[in-house]
């Protein structure tokens, strides 16, 4: 088994050629489709770039996946994470084009206009160029709270490189709240903080699409953390706050809030009424503040124009199509949706019970991103940040998942799942019955047989 030191040499040789690959390949302005399987093997990319993407991503997994033994402490940890991620810093984005999205929708927001109320093609953007085409006409889908953040540095960064610059210290602060919320959440489940850290800090979907990439997710998901954390100590108020602002980024978070009830030695109630208060109190007031409603809302429509299986039940209704069933996308995302409505509830009642509150909150994220009809790699990372520091023993279930999920995109943001839609949809669909199976299971079995901690007060002192 390798040892610490060179877990870390392997990881930062990996990020040092993945930031090759974001020079020679990243996401730039105008936007161009610059590698494709295709191209790839027409050579029209040469033969450097498809190299140091695929040895870069290589060596950063297999890092990743031998230090989660190894780890010796949780500094050892966070500072490793810190040297791999700084080579990603003065590149382009790397995995997608949602950066220039995200630039274009402050940029609207500064400018007084409404990024609800249509996309770039309608209202405009000086770097309209770099949208990718499929999100031109789309509005926004994202929170007031993270259009002020990108409002921001659209409008303090000035150019595009300037506002690329500010989004993507938004994204690295994002991820350095996150890490400084794991360990509360890692000892009130009795997990070792330091392979807590490691999991999700060394993470390479984490390096690459929220550190390279410059996703939003990292604000919502250290908010969301941070409101568990929160009400884990006790205190509602200040959680509901940070669930609302988290609500704010990606409407997302919601799903959590309710099993934050049980983290609080407080009538149920009570507890939920005072969660309730701040979470909307927050958002209302950063909506009120920016001048911007609930427009967001009707804008998450537009995010299932991705027709991919990497969505289990789009992957099923891919393949019910290849059989010759009619319209069965449509039919088996509503169906997805009914389910996951059902799986939430379900694991909300196990922890009114007495179930574990963190390791259902965590289940509850990993349900909705089997069962949402859209999957984008980094989405993994939203359940990933909370089982990490609730799961004790055995990891591979997670890690696995996660390491696929990195090696889904290209550079530039081309997602192999494209070039294999047949055969990757009958095998999503094979996939997901056994996932399917596996949570349900999984979630059913005592914690402390599973390696899911218990933590926190005893349900019986929460009196009604």
């Amino acid at each position: 088994m390798p040892g610490p030191s060179l877990v870390r040499a392997t990881g930062l040789l990996g990020s040092a050629l993945l930031a090759g690959a974001a020079y020679l390949g990243g996401a730039h302005r105008p936007w161009t489709p610059t590698m494709t399987p295709r191209t790839i093997l027409a050579g029209r990319d040469g033969v450097l770039l498809p190299l140091l993407w695929l040895a870069g991503v290589a060596l950063l997994i297999g890092a990743w996946w031998a230090g989660r033994r190894v780890v010796p402490s949780a500094r050892w940890a966070v500072v490793t994470a810190g040297l791999w991620a700084l080579p990603l810093l003065p590149f382009l984005p790397l995995g997608s084009y949602d950066a220039y999205s995200y630039a274009c929708q402050g940029w609207q927001q500064a400018a007084g206009l409404d990024p609800y109320a249509g996309g770039v093609d309608l209202l405009g953007c000086p770097w309209a160029d770099a949208v990718a085409p499929t999100w031109r006409a789309a509005p926004a889908p994202y929170g007031p709270v993270f259009l002020v953040l990108a409002a921001a540095a659209a409008e303090l960064g000035g150019s595009l490189t300037g506002t690329l610059a500010l989004l993507r210290l938004i994204a690295v602060l994002g991820v350095v709240a996150l890490g400084a919320c794991l360990p509360v959440l890692a000892r009130r489940s009795g997990v070792p903080v330091a392979r807590a850290l490691w999991l999700v800090l060394a993470c390479p979907l984490v390096l690459i699409h929220l550190v390279s990439g410059t996703h939003n997710d990292a604000v919502m998901v250290a908010l969301l953390a941070g409101g568990l954390a929160v009400a884990a100590t006790g205190r509602s108020w200040p959680a509901g706050i940070l669930f609302g602002l988290a609500i704010g980024v990606k409407a997302t978070a919601v799903v959590a809030l309710p099993f934050a009830i049980f983290l609080i030695p407080r009538p149920w109630w009570r507890a939920g009424l005072e969660l309730a208060a701040g979470a909307l109190g927050a958002l209302a007031a950063v909506s009120l503040g920016a001048g911007l409603g609930l427009g967001w809302v009707s804008g998450l429509a537009g995010s299932g124009v991705s027709v991919q299986w990497t969505a289990p039940p789009t992957a099923i209704g891919m393949t019910l199509e290849l059989f010759g069933v009619p319209h069965a996308v449509a039919v088996t995302r509503v169906l997805g949706l009914v389910a996951l409505a059902g799986v939430l509830l379900w694991l909300f009642r196990r922890a009114w019970r007495g179930g574990d509150p963190l390791w259902h909150a965590g289940l509850a994220l990993a349900a909705t991103v089997l069962l949402a009809p859209v999957f984008h790699p980094w989405y993994a990372i939203w359940p990933l940040a909370v089982l990490a520091a609730t799961v004790r023993r055995d990891t591979r279930w997670l890690v696995v998942p996660c390491a696929v999920a990195a090696a889904l995109c290209l550079p530039d943001g081309y997602n192999l799942a494209l070039a294999t839609k047949a055969q990757g949809a009958v095998g999503m669909t094979v996939l997901a019955g056994s996932l399917a199976w596996k949570v349900l299971h999984e979630a059913n079995r005592d914690p402390d047989r599973l390696g899911a901690g218990r933590g926190g007060p005893d349900r019986r002192l929460r009196a009604p």
